[in-house]
């Protein structure tokens, strides 16, 4: 039995019984306001192919969907941290002779939600509930109520020291960072507070 170009079998000799296409056309005849439909090579006009039903929103045949980028997500894990007590020790800091290491320190984390995360000790009396709160137990005396502020920018981030106490200083450095002024934190940055805490971004 006959058979057009798009595929159709029909018992006409000269023109396609379902489409109508000549049987001699070498293509689909595509009429000059519609195109070809990618799945059965039919003209489609509009959205939905009239013959096979093909989608033209739809990715083309056979093309791999492009992935969906995961959306970046920050947490930032608190821990007792022994080698920065030991310095702050060896520095005499302040009252560092009366601070004692805790026994025991279960490590928390907080996901950075909002574009503004405050770091300190929550305190009822003075109305201060931050969103990294580090009242404890145990308790680190040496974090100010309202010690510290993560900003976000875009996809990164900086810490800013608000006139604490005791200050706070980045990884390794030794200098507080200057009060009221952000400096920028990366993945795995450790922020230091009081007198054994450390904050560590990341990315997840």
């Amino acid at each position: 039995m006959p058979t057009c170009p798009a595929g159709h079998v029909g018992a006409a000799d000269d023109y396609c019984d379902v489409c109508g296409i000549a049987l001699d056309a070498p293509e689909p005849v595509v009429a000059p306001d519609s195109r070809a439909c990618p799945s059965c090579g039919t003209g489609q006009v509009g959205r939905f192919c009239e013959e096979c039903g093909h989608d033209s929103l739809d990715i083309a045949v056979g093309a791999p969907r492009p992935p969906v980028a995961a959306p970046v997500t920050w947490q930032v894990v608190v821990t007792a941290d022994r080698g920065y007590f030991d310095r702050v020790v060896a520095a005499g800091g302040p009252d560092s002779a009366a601070v004692e290491f805790p026994l025991y320190c279960p490590e928390r984390r907080f996901v950075l939600h909002d574009d503004r995360v405050s770091i300190g000790r929550r305190s009822r009396s003075r109305g201060i509930h931050p969103d990294i709160d580090l009242i404890g137990p145990p308790e680190d005396p040496g974090v100010s109520a309202g010690h510290a502020m993560l900003v976000r920018a875009g996809d990164a981030w900086a810490v800013v020291d608000l006139s604490s106490t005791n200050g706070t200083t980045v990884n390794d450095a030794v200098d507080p960072l200057p009060a009221n002024r952000p400096h920028p934190v990366a993945d795995g940055d450790r922020v230091h507070l009081g007198a054994w805490t450390t904050l560590t971004l990341r990315l997840i």
